[in-house]
């Protein structure tokens, strides 16, 4: 069993539910705070929940963790307006970075878009596109930067946009094969494990960026069991020669006890430990 710790801002949305389960379930996190405007639904011993308002987040509010995931995102409907859209996608996810980075947090990974990109004609490309540029030049130790397609799965709220092209991704993905492969829509579950795949066994450099396809892909690596098969249980043999090795290999000591010092000075022999008394003067 491990002993991480995991930070998750953006935790009530389709992915972020999802990740803050599987943290609670992997064997390596024995901790999982969430920092979040509203109390999640899912319960968990390991799980802690921060009730915050990010326009007024700390850095107190912010404990030492090993990961600080950031699964925030929202549309402009739900937003209201370009600006809380910004606010929400680009303004909180920077701000946290940088609390995370004082508070010496090695690895952020963040959910961005598949087309991010500062330079893009749309707009919301545009804005995780900035994010990404604004992460790296913060000069985070692990920065990973996570670059979904469309996500599917059961949300909260209903979104007519994502269901039309969840639906009509799901009637062509047939046809996308090749470089187009990467548009595929994407269940949000495997998003979140690709994460904590990324985390534990992840590119070990200061940015990496990963697609959609490749986090489609992503999974635990295999655990090699060992070998009990009768054959092997019962190899007299085999135990009898370990048992001779580990016999050559012990080392006597010679133990001295200076009790005008009163410490035990100790030499490494070859021989049978022997006790020697000091002569009264």
């Amino acid at each position: 069993m491990g002993m991480r710790a995991a930070i998750v801002v953006g935790a009530t949305g389709l992915t972020g539910t999802s990740l803050v389960e599987q943290l609670c379930e992997n064997d390596e996190y024995v901790s999982v705070l969430v920092i979040a405007r509203r109390m999640p639904e899912f319960k968990h011993p390991k799980l802690e929940v921060k009730i915050r308002d990010f326009d007024t987040l700390e850095e107190k509010d912010i404990e030492f963790a090993h990961e600080l995931y950031c699964c925030l995102g929202t549309t402009i409907k739900k937003a209201g307006s370009r600006e809380m859209f910004e606010k929400v996608d680009f303004e909180y996810p920077l701000a946290i970075a940088s609390l995370a980075k004082k508070r010496g947090i090695p690895h952020m990974l963040v959910i961005t878009a598949m087309g991010a990109n500062e330079g893009s004609p749309f707009y919301y490309n545009r804005v995780k596109g900035k994010l990404e540029h604004d992460l790296i030049e913060l000069g985070l130790q692990r920065l990973s930067i996570i670059r979904p397609s469309l996500l599917v799965g059961e949300r909260e709220e209903f979104r007519l946009g994502e269901k039309a092209g969840e639906k009509v991704l799901k009637v062509a993905k047939p046809l996308l094969v090749g470089p187009l492969k990467r548009s595929r829509a994407i269940d949000a579950s495997q998003v979140a494990k690709a994460m904590i795949v990324i985390a534990l066994h992840g590119k070990k450099q200061p940015v990496a960026i990963y697609q959609s396809q490749e986090l489609a892909t992503l999974d635990f690596p295999e655990i090699k069991e060992e070998d009990v098969s009768r054959e092997n249980l019962f190899n007299w043999e085999k135990h009898k020669l370990s048992s001779e090795i580990d016999e050559g290999n012990k080392v006597n000591r010679e133990v001295i006890i200076n009790r005008d010092k009163y410490k035990i000075e100790e030499t490494v022999i070859d021989r049978e430990v022997n006790f020697h008394h000091r002569e009264d003067e």
